[in-house]
C-alpha cells in the first residue's frame, strides 16, 4: 500500500518504520525538508513535501500536532479526497486537575481534521499509546480503538493496525472520536501518575457479573 505521512516527528518515525517493515511504500512529507529526508533515510522510506505525501498515499497519516492541523491540512485537501486519513493526535494539555482537552466545548480533533479535509475519510487511531510503544515490541497484541464513518477507510486502518502487530477494535463512527480523545486524557494522566489503567477493567467473560 502507498502511505503518505504528514510530519516527521516521533509518531511518524514509529509507525512509518513498522509499515516499511511490513512492505508498504511510505513517503514522509514535512514542513522541514531536512527533517523529512533524515527520517526517511533512517526508516527506509522516501522523502518529499507535504503535498507530495498527501498525493502519494492511498492512506495518509496526519502526524502533526492538533494545533497545526488548521495550517497544514487545508492546502492539501484536494489531494486527500477519497483517502483514508488517519488521525493519531491527542488534543490534551496539563490542567489544574490533570490532563485536559484543548477541544473542550468544540469539535473533537478528528472532527476538526475532517472539516479541514472535506471529502477525506478520517479514522481516529493510534492515539492511546506513545510513539515509543509503537516503535518497540510492546505494540504486539495491543488493542487499537478505531472510529470512522467510511467502511473502506476503516478496512485500510484495520490493515495498518494489524501490520504493526496490534489488534483493531472498531468502536463506532467518527462522532465517537471525542470520547476516545477524552479517554486518552484520563489514561495518559494515569500513566503519568504511575497508575495502571488496565486494573480498572475485568476480563470480557467477567464483565457482566
Amino acid at each position: 500500500m502507498r502511505i503518505g505521512i504528514l510530519g516527521a516527528g516521533n509518531m511518524a518515525a514509529a509507525l512509518g518504520a513498522k509499515w516499511v517493515g511490513a512492505g508498504h511504500d511510505v513517503l514522509i512529507g514535512a514542513r522541514s525538508a531536512e527533517r523529512a529526508a533524515v527520517l526517511a533515510e533512517r526508516i527506509g522510506a522516501r522523502a518529499g513535501t507535504l503535498a507530495e505525501a498527501a498525493g502519494h498515499g492511498e492512506a495518509v497519516l496526519v502526524s502533526v500536532g492538533h494545533a497545526a492541523v488548521g495550517e497544514v491540512v487545508p492546502p492539501l485537501a484536494p489531494s486527500l479526497v477519497g483517502k483514508a486519513l488517519l488521525d493519531c493526535s491527542n488534543p490534551i494539555v496539563p490542567g489544574p486537575g490533570g490532563l485536559m482537552l484543548t477541544t473542550d466545548g468544540g469539535p473533537a480533533a478528528a472532527g476538526a481534521l475532517a472539516a479541514a479535509a472535506p471529502g477525506a475519510h478520517v479514522v481516529k487511531a493510534f492515539h492511546l499509546s506513545a510513539a515509543e510503544v509503537w516503535a518497540g515490541p510492546h505494540a504486539a497484541g495491543l488493542g487499537v480503538p478505531l472510529c470512522g464513518d467510511d467502511p473502506t477507510a476503516l478496512a485500510v486502518a484495520h490493515t495498518l493496525v494489524a501490520d504493526v502487530g496490534s489488534v483493531p477494535l472498531p468502536v463506532g463512527g467518527l462522532d465517537r472520536a471525542g470520547y476516545l480523545e477524552a479517554t486518552a486524557a484520563i489514561v495518559i494522566g494515569m500513566w503519568f501518575a504511575g497508575q495502571d489503567p488496565r486494573t480498572m477493567l475485568p476480563l470480557p467473560e467477567n464483565a457482566h457479573g
